[in-house]
């Protein structure tokens, strides 16, 4: 059986809006980007302008996690302000999962910018580009192809 253009317009749009809507589990009613941030790593270093992570490094905040082979940090006014990974990233949420090399966390607008052959998934659901925005405040994500296409699968509920 084949889909018709309309039909497979209607289940992208639909994807895109799942993949855009945000969640309503509890754990995320807080806004996790107003919570403290732990860290570790298997080594590190801090300087008056922030801080670098090697090797199995990882971030928390809230019920949110990044993890890559590195992590720097950047201060401002005593205050982490951006957070840059690079290496096996991944973007962890109670409701999605984001993967790709290189990730950029801004946490004065809340804001995980994820690059290189990027794979969102929430629940069965797939989105795959090369350039991921997401945001932990409201939970939306925009997923852009970059020279390539931006392709996923979508379950739609019940199945």
């Amino acid at each position: 059986m084949t889909m018709s253009k309309s039909n497979t317009m209607i289940a992208g749009a639909a994807l895109l809006l799942a993949l855009t809507v945000p969640a309503t589990s509890g754990a995320q009613s807080a806004d996790a980007s107003k919570q403290p941030v732990q860290y570790g790593a298997d080594g590190g270093e801090y300087t008056p302008n922030g801080f670098a992570l090697r090797g199995r490094a990882e971030l928390t905040q809230g019920g949110n996690r990044l993890r890559a082979d590195a992590i720097t940090g950047v201060t401002a006014n005593s205050d982490l302000s951006r957070v840059e990974a690079v290496g096996n990233v991944y973007f962890v949420t109670p409701d999605q999962s984001m993967r790709g090399d290189r990730a950029v966390y801004t946490l004065g607008n809340g804001e995980v910018v994820v690059t290189g052959d990027v794979i969102l998934t929430q629940g069965k659901n797939v989105l795959t580009g090369n350039r991921l925005v997401y945001n932990v405040r409201t939970e939306t994500a925009r997923m852009e192809g970059g020279t390539g296409r931006v392709q996923g699968v979508f379950y739609p509920q019940g199945n």
